[in-house]
């Protein structure tokens, strides 16, 4: 019988029990993909990291929801590279995905950034379609809807205000039919300008319901892309984006592009709780 050892930490935590919690395994040594997709089941976050020896990078990041794996996801990014950040010692770390090789910043207060990759972009439904999808007013959609892909593709929906973004009841044929992306998986960010910072919700599926998201750190990068591919703002831009109003556990996500279009998502990560399964060593999911 083999042991494996995780942490629980918030990730866009500005306090210590809100943001996205995360699962993080930091040595996953030993378990295939059938045994990660089965403890991710079993804790049931909405993601959970197996860390490996890499040697591209400081570590191989292997990312799993409770129902597939991912091949690049933002606040497991940061959780993970705060992780091991504490175990090796390093303010400055690379992490190999699915996605490519993602480099984080630790700074002070236990704050964590990456750097995206370049986005790459295509077309989506019309605004009309997504609107009544997402069960609002065709005029609430306030520009081109996108699919943004920095390392997970999913479909970004600018929308008219705030209150429009928390009107949004999404439907999930409709959803299906206009919102899978490339993957055939339904990702959605809809969002919106509230003053200086932005108003968002993050849509996803479940166990096959469709849910909301506490804090997506891939979708704030995503929303930099888009906002490239729009040239709505001026550069530097510096914003914060906050979602989980509706949920009633909000996120605090920072969004930095540079002047060369560089794309940064960083937040807060606060560690909450740690624990070990057991697993048998032949691998099986059966009882003995």
């Amino acid at each position: 019988m083999a042991s494996y050892r995780y942490r629980i930490v918030n990730v866009f935590a500005e306090t210590p029990w809100a943001g996205n919690p995360l699962a993080v395994f930091e040595d996953a040594r030993g378990l295939d993909a059938a045994a990660m997709q089965t403890l991710a089941q079993q804790l049931n976050l909405s993601e959970t990291t197996f860390v490996f020896p890499s040697a591209r990078a400081d570590a191989q990041v292997r990312i799993f929801t409770p129902t597939y794996e991912l091949p690049f996801a933002g606040h497991p990014t940061l959780g993970t590279a705060w992780v091991l950040a504490q175990t090796l010692g390093k303010s400055h770390l690379t992490l190999e995905f699915k996605a490519g090789v993602i480099p984080v910043v630790a700074h002070e207060h236990h704050r964590m950034q990456l750097s995206a990759n370049a986005p790459t972009y295509r077309f989506a439904p019309p605004a009309a379609d997504m609107a009544h999808a997402l069960g609002i007013a065709p005029e609430q959609v306030a520009g081109t809807p996108r699919f943004v892909n920095t390392g997970t593709e999913q479909l970004v929906v600018p929308l008219a205000s705030a209150e429009a973004v928390q009107a949004c009841t999404p439907d999930l044929a409709l959803m299906n039919i206009h919102a899978k992306n490339e993957r055939g998986i339904i990702q959605t960010l809809v969002w919106a300008w509230a003053e200086d910072d932005i108003v968002a919700r993050f849509f996803w599926v479940q166990n096959g319901q469709l849910a909301e998201d506490h804090g997506t750190g891939s979708a704030c990068a995503n929303l930099g892309g888009w906002l490239l591919a729009e040239q709505t703002t001026t550069l530097p831009l510096t914003a914060s984006m906050v979602q989980g109003h509706g949920i009633g556990r909000l996120a605090h996500l920072s969004l930095l592009i540079d002047a060369d279009k560089q794309i940064h998502v960083g937040g807060r990560v606060a560690e909450v709780g740690r624990g070990e399964f057991d697993w048998p060593d032949h691998g099986g999911n059966a009882l003995a």
